[in-house]
């Protein structure tokens, strides 16, 4: 058969491909200004929330699209309507739903420049402080942890700048997030070689035990972490913080949230403690009047005075 023979009888099988992709694209698209337009959005938002306890109302709206959609096209649901239905069927759904709903991607030491910082300056800073009072107690808090990279990076770090004084601190690194399994792989510790790229041989070599492909936090890393689940909006507030760290967390609730959640990190900070927020985050209105900035470009703030904002 020539070449031209070849085009001929491959021409059909590829408009027919084609066409198939055309299809989908269609229906995603379909299904995509359907969801925009469906009434049942409301309703569905109200349903998760009696039935999770995950408060939609507190969450920026095309977030909260965006991760339900995922959720609404996984099921084969053409309508919130029909995905409300599949939960009826198949209330296990509801627990893929709150994943998907709740999911944060982290790794160890996530922005190094911002860990440079805690590192070189912050951290130093705390034991100094802390060295000088009665008391030597550290308390740091890691709010919307996820799998506990973050925490567990913190306990890497304090563990470095006290060296042989490490046994003579209180110290309790608290990680807490709404997530019920992310904070389970937390508590155990285990880790894929990915989420510790970040890393230098020798310390994943001081602070892990490698089993296969993973990698398992030492027990000294261990013993100064907790891991608990809270929900930063509705929860009460727990205190007396050297260091706060809640990065890519606020970003997703609406404003008037987020200013909440800003004073009342202020009001869990100890006078001089630090409070860390993600790059693309910014203090609001009160805050930003109350936090002196530290490190503007790597959204480090500090707690100069103590008040009473409340």
């Amino acid at each position: 058969m020539n070449a031209a023979g070849e085009e001929m009888n491959n021409r059909p099988f590829r408009k027919a491909s084609e066409n198939g992709i055309n299809k989908e694209m269609s229906k995603e698209i379909k299904v995509g200004q359907n969801l925009e337009e469906d009434p049942s959005f409301d309703m569905l938002k109200r349903i998760i929330t009696g039935n999770t306890g995950f408060n939609c109302e507190h969450y920026k709206e095309a977030h909260l699209r965006r991760r339900i959609n995922v959720r609404v096209r996984a099921t084969n649901s053409e309508s919130y309507g029909a995905y409300l239905k599949f939960l009826k069927r198949d209330p296990q759904e509801y627990e893929f739903l709150v994943d998907t709903l709740t999911v944060n991607v982290s790794e160890f030491f996530r922005n190094p420049e911002t860990f440079k910082i805690i590192e070189n300056e912050i951290i130093p800073f705390i034991v100094k402080y802390r060295s000088e009072s009665l008391i030597r107690s550290i308390r740091i808090w890691s709010a919307g942890c996820a799998a506990g990279e973050e925490t567990y990076s913190l306990a890497i770090l304090l563990h470095k700048a006290l060296k042989t004084s490490f046994d003579k601190y209180r110290i309790r690194i608290i990680g807490t997030d709404i997530d019920a399994q992310s904070l389970e792989k937390a508590r155990k510790g285990i880790y894929s070689e990915n989420s510790i790229k970040n890393l230098d041989l020798s310390t994943k070599k001081r602070y892990f035990l490698k089993q296969k492909d993973t990698y398992q936090v030492i027990d000294e890393l261990k013993s100064i972490t907790q891991f608990k689940r809270q929900d930063l909006i509705s929860d009460s507030i727990i205190d007396h913080f050297d260091l706060i760290v809640c990065r890519n967390v606020m970003i997703y609730f609406k404003k008037d949230i987020q200013e909440q959640l800003q004073l009342n990190f202020y009001q869990a900070l100890e006078k001089g403690g630090f409070f860390v927020i993600g790059k693309s985050e910014t203090l609001l209105e009160t805050a930003s009047n109350l936090f002196k900035p530290y490190n503007t470009r790597e959204r480090l703030y500090i707690k100069e005075i103590s008040r009473n904002i409340y």
